[in-house]
């Protein structure tokens, strides 16, 4: 079944390819738009790619008219809160100012449905958990500010002209292609379960663990781990629900389990035989003791729930990209 062809900004990149490869199985067309920054060529293998920035609007309007696609994904952004705190300006300006670039393309080409990839850094520190939708959202880094105002911009963008949006604040992503055809790897590297594993294989010095102190159980910051290709899907499920007639919607995509960085360390050291050094260091600032999601709306609105985020199966998926094996994980 051929079904319409979908712009995915970002579509090179981690979360990006793997929409992209969901998208071809139910039948879509994905065209990748990236820039290639962060993004890496080799992982667009289910359609075109176009290398754009997406500052450049006159190029994405064409790109747009050429493609007679409908949707847009959007996942091309900065996305590392440390690095958001360091550099604001640069957030606001590849995040927020693209955004609103990408729009304008979108208007001058009447499309107007777009599925955005947002995240929980737009809640900040929550005072009750799980997060809700309805978790009053005080972002307290650039990063999370940036996914807050472009939420809001598609918001009344897309209202205005009578249009649709998915709004999906994910929670941690990890893992990789249960295929092993993409995997994660960003330069550098600042994600947790990738920088754990380069530390078990001995291909890096120890973890950096940053807060021993937080009021968790252990110390360390508590997150919720969402496997890649359950983002993936619920990507394509935003986008079959929006073609369905379904109202705009905004939604956490999560597990709704929360998981230590000491015990993301245990798994590993129990799946792989391998010790997972680490050491501590200070807190960075910007980062909330624990981030947990309610997952329920999302089941409840686009049927969907993740089948793969348990974490002994996202470390079977990813362990072997860092010459790991993994024998002793359960299977989901």
């Amino acid at each position: 079944m051929t079904r319409p062809p979908v712009i995915v900004t970002g579509g090179a990149g981690f979360i990006g390819s793997h929409t992209c490869r969901a998208l071809a199985q139910r039948g879509f067309r994905p065209i990748a738009v990236d820039d290639l920054r962060t993004g890496h060529a080799d992982a667009v293998k289910w359609g075109p790619l176009e290398q754009v920035d997406l500052a450049d609007t006159d190029r994405l309007a064409t790109i747009l008219a050429r493609s007679g696609a409908k949707t847009v994904i959007h996942f091309a952004a900065s996305a590392y809160v440390g690095e958001s705190m360091q550099h604001p300006l640069s957030y606001y300006t590849n995040n927020v100012a693209t955004t609103v670039s990408l729009l304008r393309a979108m208007a001058r080409c009447d499309v107007t449905r777009m599925i955005f990839s947002s995240s929980c850094a737009t809640y900040g520190i929550p005072k009750r958990l799980p997060i809700t939708e309805s978790t009053r959202q005080q972002p307290v880094n650039p990063y999370g500010r940036t996914k807050l105002m472009c939420e809001e911009i598609i918001r009344d963008h897309l209202t205005s002209v009578g249009g649709e949006f998915a709004l999906l604040r994910y929670f941690n992503a990890a893992g990789a292609d249960p295929m092993g055809t993409l995997r994660e790897r960003h330069e550098p590297e600042t994600h947790l379960i990738p920088l754990a594993l380069l530390a078990a294989a001995g291909l890096r010095p120890p973890l950096k663990v940053f807060g021993t102190d937080y009021d968790t159980p252990d110390g360390t910051c508590i997150r919720d781990y969402i496997h890649v290709s359950d983002l993936a899907r619920a990507h394509v499920c935003a986008l079959e629900y929006l073609e369905a007639g379904g109202a705009s919607t905004a939604l956490n995509l999560g597990t709704g389990e929360g998981l230590s960085i000491l015990e993301i360390a245990d798994a590993i050291e129990r799946l792989t035989g391998h010790p997972m050094p680490w050491q501590p260091a200070p807190r960075r600032a910007g980062d909330p003791p624990v981030l947990v999601a309610d997952p329920s709306a999302a089941r409840d609105v686009l049927g969907f729930a993740p089948r793969l985020s348990d974490i002994d199966t996202i470390l079977r998926h990813a362990a072997p990209h860092f010459g790991l094996e993994v024998r002793h994980a359960r299977v989901a």
